[in-house]
């Protein structure tokens, strides 16, 4: 039975649930109930509404009490220590993949939307750990596995846009502008796919794909901070 697995999940993020629906119906997507109608719990979008909250709240607080840095910058760290690549590469730590309820269609998809249904995911567990807990066991969680990676992201700056913090490491280091070329497209009119490529005069630095050009741009320029070690 399902409901005997998620005491694995349970073992590793040191939460035991006193209401064991409530971590079943943050681990149910809403696919898995087109395919299984009699399942007897919701889908998790009411419980990552709740989460995405209290996740905002721990973080603003420690924030707020640990740095005295102007609210812009401390917004742009909660950004990046919130987004949904952030919070789907968070979850691999507990496996949370394994957990999830997803419809076949959905389990066979493990691109980019998968990432945003691992973070929602998340989102949606600190919402259950809230009701069945309360804020000092959700906070602990989001001290465990989301706050540790704070001093990361200011370390490597990564709360900044990489095509901005490229641009800026190309001018300071070697004296150039990078330049964004389209290197190849493909896919319908409305699902087109772009890998562009971005150079520093005629050296290619990096490369990456996407659904627009700004994202593919964006990946280029993460990959290239990546290859030149900056």
């Amino acid at each position: 039975m399902f409901e005997d697995k998620i005491s694995g999940l349970e073992a590793k993020i040191g939460i035991t649930f006193r209401n064991k629906d409530l971590l079943l119906q943050a681990l149910t997507h809403r696919s898995y109930l087109n395919e299984n109608t009699k399942w007897h719990l919701d889908q998790n979008e009411r419980l990552e509404f709740l989460g995405d909250a209290v996740l905002e709240l721990v973080v603003t607080e420690y924030l707020y009490n640990n740095y005295p840095n102007p609210e812009g910058e401390m917004t742009n760290w909660r950004a990046a220590l919130v987004n949904a690549v952030m919070l789907s590469r968070i979850s691999n730590e507990f496996d949370l993949n394994d957990f999830v309820l997803l419809s076949r269609g959905e389990a066979r998809d493990t691109g980019r939307a998968r990432q945003y249904i691992l973070a929602n995911a998340i989102e949606a567990l600190i919402g259950a750990i809230y009701l069945d807990q309360g804020y000092e066991p959700s906070k602990q969680f989001i001290s465990r596995f989301v706050l540790k990676e704070l001093p990361t992201i200011i370390e490597k700056r990564l709360y900044r846009d990489p095509k901005s913090l490229f641009q800026e490491y190309a001018q300071d280091k070697v004296g150039i502008t990078p330049i964004y070329e389209v290197l190849d497209e493909w896919g319908l009119d409305h699902a087109r796919n772009f890998k562009i490529g971005v150079f520093l005069e005629k050296e290619m630095a990096g490369s990456g794909q996407g659904p627009s050009k700004q994202e593919a741009q964006q990946e280029a320029a993460k990959d290239a901070l990546q290859k030149k070690g900056w």
